[in-house]
């Protein structure tokens, strides 16, 4: 296999090129007429829920708390690479990033960049860190070690105030 360097102009074309061709049935069933491909539960949990410790505040001034990431693909990670946008600015990166893995804020299922850029800091930093667990760890869980008795535990990043269980 030959090796190629990926940049901004040939990021697509490489996705392209290593996308296994399909055959004339796996063309036939991915027409819409065809039904839904069966999903097998393979054990790997691929979305997660979270909850934001301030909201997302909408357009109607409805507060969004609670939502879904899912895991990210190598292609979630190489798109920000080539967008104009993280090409001035790489701390936009972050924000590209996670509109492509976020499916859902309370009721909206259109996370795309300016949802996240209209986020609390506090969420974006949140999102962030729950990002980097979930990918990276594969979980949502944290150790901490209670200052008062010293005793350690786990808690779940994912949903619950502070201080509830």
């Amino acid at each position: 296999m030959r090796r190629r360097t990926v940049t901004a102009g040939n990021l697509e074309e490489i996705l392209q090129a290593t996308a296994p061709a399909q055959t004339s049935e796996q063309q036939a069933a991915a027409t819409p007429a065809a039904a839904p491909p069966r999903r097998e539960d393979h054990g790997l949990r691929t979305e997660f829920e979270f909850e934001l410790p301030r909201g997302y505040v909408d357009d109607d001034g409805t507060v969004h708390r609670h939502g879904s990431m899912r895991l990210a693909t190598a292609r979630d990670e190489l798109r920000p690479q080539i967008d104009l946008r993280v090409k001035e600015n790489p701390a936009y990166l972050s924000v590209v990033l996670l509109s492509q893995v976020i499916t859902r804020i309370g009721s909206i299922t259109d996370v795309h960049a300016g949802v996240v850029e209209r986020m609390y800091a506090t969420d974006v930093a949140f999102l962030q860190d729950f990002y980097r667990r979930v990918n990276s760890e594969g979980h949502t869980r944290a150790a901490v070690t209670c200052p008062h008795c010293e005793g350690g535990f786990e808690v779940d990043l994912s949903g619950g105030r502070l201080g509830e269980s």
